[in-house]
């Protein structure tokens, strides 16, 4: 099999990941807004996908970061590639059966750890990198989500006072449709450009690329119309988990929730942080269940998902270098 026949299915293969971290993560985007009837789920699935598309032509930071700052390009080949894909494919598919949000950001860097640990050993790791735009904003950004949606929520009982509940709630779920509305678009330019950076740091070591790290047009396109298509598909268990098990969200309560999210994930977004979508809007949601009282958050709910967060770069790590093992055989016989 020829060398570009090989690069065109591992680039497929990559948009194939995006399509599931569209549908895995599109409980992210619209689970506050459809929980709340601020919208319909139809109407939140069409605007999220329309606006993860969107999201292409903000920013391109975490695209550079992903394809270079954490794993050595050197190390890219074509085989890691494709292996620490299958790994990430593997821990969103299972995590979205069991209707546990995870993030698919981490699954594809932890994805892609292993394969290339398994290639060339701990060498082909960045580890600076690793550490500080991977695993300190995976911890930071959930607990910063929760700050800034604890203060929203407190503020915004303290403005409405007394107002009557009927008019409070029509106000909120109208302005969800402008928070909803930017976390999508924020979702689309952070996450899509996760699948960018790994296809352009593979046309670059296939010698397919040269010059200073840019991302192709074709690249922004077609990984944003992966993840909006995706989107589109709907990934309804982990919608129930976000939007109906882990809290009960009054409007008030999603309008906080997503405007904390979107802070966060803009923020990072414009500083080239490859943060979860996934931790980012579960912190925010916490925060606002927790604000009102702690029995409001259902605990053990929120332990599951954690020990999924905890999970997911080991497992997709460990499924890549199972992978890449298994590719190495086939290529040679």
């Amino acid at each position: 099999m020829g060398s570009d026949v090989i690069l065109v299915i591992v680039v497929a293969t990559a948009l194939a990941f995006d399509f599931t971290n569209g549908f895995h993560d599109t409980a992210n985007a619209i689970a506050t807004s459809v929980s709340t009837r601020a919208m319909s789920p139809r109407f939140a699935v069409l605007q999220s996908a329309v606006l993860n598309f969107a999201g292409a032509f903000i920013s391109l930071q975490v695209a550079a970061t992903v394809g270079s700052g954490i794993v050595d390009p050197q190390a890219v080949t074509t085989t890691v590639v494709f292996a620490g894909l299958m790994g990430a494919i593997a821990w969103n598919l299972a995590t979205w059966y069991f209707g546990l949000p995870s993030s698919s950001s981490h699954a594809l860097i932890g994805g892609l750890v292993g394969a290339a640990l398994a290639a060339q050993g701990t060498s082909a790791i960045v580890s600076g990198g690793l550490v500080e735009k991977v695993i300190v904003p995976g911890i930071v950004a959930p607990i910063l989500a929760f700050t800034v949606a604890g203060v929203a929520i407190v503020v915004s009982y303290n403005v409405i006072g007394k107002v009557r509940p009927g008019p409070v709630n029509r106000s909120y779920r109208l302005g969800q449709l402008v928070t909803g509305s930017l976390f999508s678009l924020a979702h689309g330019t952070n996450d899509a450009q996760k699948t960018m950076g790994i296809i352009t740091v593979l046309l670059y070591t296939t010698g397919h690329l040269k010059g200073e790290f840019e991302v192709p047009l074709w690249v922004v396109l077609a990984s944003h119309a992966a993840i909006a298509l995706g989107t589109m598909s709907g990934g309804w268990r982990i919608v129930k988990t976000m939007g109906m098990k882990l809290t009960k969200l009054q409007p008030v309560g999603g309008f906080c929730a997503e405007t904390a999210g979107a802070i966060t994930l803009f923020a990072t977004t414009l500083t080239g942080i490859p943060v979860s979508t996934t931790h980012t809007i579960t912190g925010a949601i916490v925060g606002v269940g927790a604000t009102r009282r702690l029995s409001a958050v259902k605990w053990g709910i929120a332990g599951r998902i954690v020990w999924a967060w905890v999970l997911t770069m080991p497992m997709a790590a460990l499924v890549a270098a199972i992978c890449y093992f298994i590719a190495r055989a086939l290529i040679r016989y």
